[in-house]
């Protein structure tokens, strides 16, 4: 019978490397009653192979396995999977052993004979521990990021029937492309067809293409072994590892180096793929969503884009409005931002009056939602009560000026260039991608935010003046 807690250790991997055929089968038995996927090895060249090709959570690994010394085994098994929490078995009379292993990486030991119950016990300890890690570091990743399902809310029709599009697609494994301009929510959806998926109990990792060289992309990507590349320290599981059974988000995939494409697409296509700087072939159970602002038909078009890749995540594609197309959520949005941010910083402002209220229906939001939430940020921030007016707004925005900003417009070239610096301030986390956009040094682009009063008039001015390029321009 299944213990308790069978439901919480589904699909939590064990690998147990002992040489004794009959205590193997023992203790399979009690793993898999409590609900654990169960491999062995009996020595520890199959220990190694298993561990190379498979994802584990948790290791017991016996102190003598034949003719092979645990000890020395340890230190292989952690750098080839790097994630696994190894758990040392020994007899009465080498305790010694057990903690020279713990002092080599080892997460615990237990003392032989082991009951049924000291061995579930220690497997699920160190099974939760690992899903812990795996849970910190995918909020870490998430920080700053918005609540997903409030910001899919929508009046819009066309939005509405995307997300009950999406909703249909995450009950499959099918591959999701997301299309649609920067800002306007790609993240977030990618994130909730997760939530709404059989996977939602297992991890997500996101691989942000734009903030990466392709050699680094590519390490993030599969991982690498010690000494692959100048700095690379020490062994590190890329994110296909991380997420495995769970959900892997490629952002902004039409970044990715044409060198780095045969390699998306062979593990697209067969799950398989190799660190870097080790000739080992491994797999990884992941549903692929990616995103992109890029137009990728044509960049195959034009060869800069692999037209079997192309193929191969175009199974299911979902393309998001901008903002300026959802002319009916704009203030619902905004005002859930409002409430949700001011809280957050411990300000007065609940509201936005409705002057402020038509101001913000009346701008196109070339950022779409990420400029929108910048935006009222700013205003919960300088908020001086209950109610946000029209003062409380950027320039820009009590101005209007962006519904006539158009080419041929009636503007001088000064009241472009304001325009523009402040539409792509809007869209951009940061001041060096900013200045990156416009062709221009950081040093430069400040000055002018300056000179055009932008510095305190740009949703971007808020916490986001010095240069940081740690931050990811997300989708």
């Amino acid at each position: 019978m299944a213990s308790p807690a069978a439901p919480a250790m589904a699909g939590r991997r064990v690998l147990l490397v002992d040489d004794d055929s009959h205590l193997v089968r023992n203790y399979r038995w009690c793993l898999e009653d409590a609900g654990f996927q169960v491999s062995s090895a009996g020595d520890a060249a199959q220990a190694l192979r298993l561990a190379e090709r498979q994802v584990f959570d948790v290791c017991f690994l016996d102190w003598r396995i034949g003719e092979d010394d645990g000890l020395e085994l340890l230190p292989r098994l952690l750098a080839a999977a790097p994630g696994m929490r190894v758990v040392m078995a020994t007899g009465e009379g080498a305790v010694e052993r057990a903690v020279q292993a713990i002092q080599h990486g080892a997460r615990d030991y237990l003392v032989k004979p082991v009951t049924p119950e000291q061995l579930v016990l220690a497997a699920r300890r160190q099974a939760e521990a690992r899903a812990l890690e795996l849970r910190v570091e995918a909020l870490e990743s998430q920080a700053g990021e918005p609540e997903a399902d409030g910001d899919l809310a929508s009046q819009s029709k066309a939005m509405a029937s995307l997300v009950a599009t999406a909703r249909q697609v995450a009950d499959t494994d099918a591959t999701v492309l997301i299309l649609g301009e920067s800002g306007t929510g790609k993240g977030v959806l990618a994130r909730a067809i997760h939530r709404w998926s059989a996977r939602r109990d297992a991890p997500f990792a996101t691989v942000n293409a734009p903030s990466l060289s392709a050699e680094l992309l590519e390490s993030e990507l599969f991982g690498h072994v010690r000494g692959a590349f100048t700095g690379a320290t020490e062994h590190r599981q890329g994110r296909v590892q991380v997420a495995d059974g769970g959900t892997l988000f490629l952002d902004e995939i039409g970044d990715f180096a044409l060198s780095l494409q045969p390699k998306l697409l062979r593990f697209l296509q067969d799950r398989e793929y190799e660190r870097v700087g080790d000739p080992v072939t491994r797999t990884a159970d992941v549903r692929i969503v990616a995103a992109t602002n890029r137009p990728l038909e044509q960049m195959v078009q034009e060869g800069r884009f692999r037209e079997d890749l192309w193929y191969r995540l175009n199974v299911l594609s979902l393309e998001l409005p901008p903002l300026r197309e959802r002319v009916e959520d704009i203030v619902p949005l905004a005002e859930r931002f409002l409430v949700q941010l001011a809280r957050a910083y411990r300000r007065p402002a609940r509201q936005f009056s409705a002057a402020a209220a038509q101001a913000l229906q009346a701008w196109r939001w070339p950022g779409n939602l990420r400029e929108l939430r910048n935006t009222v940020e700013r205003i919960a921030i300088l908020c001086p009560g209950e109610t946000a007016d029209l003062d409380q707004l950027p320039a820009g925005l009590r101005d209007g000026a962006p519904s006539g900003a158009r080419i041929g417009a009636e503007l001088t070239l000064v009241e472009i260039e304001r325009l523009h610096i402040e539409a792509v301030l809007a869209t951009r986390p940061t001041l060096d991608a900013a200045a990156k956009t416009l062709g221009i040094d950081s040093s430069t682009l400040y000055r002018k935010r300056r000179q055009y009063g932008l510095l305190a008039g740009s949703p971007a001015a808020t916490a986001r003046d010095q240069p940081d390029p740690s931050r990811e321009d997300r989708g």
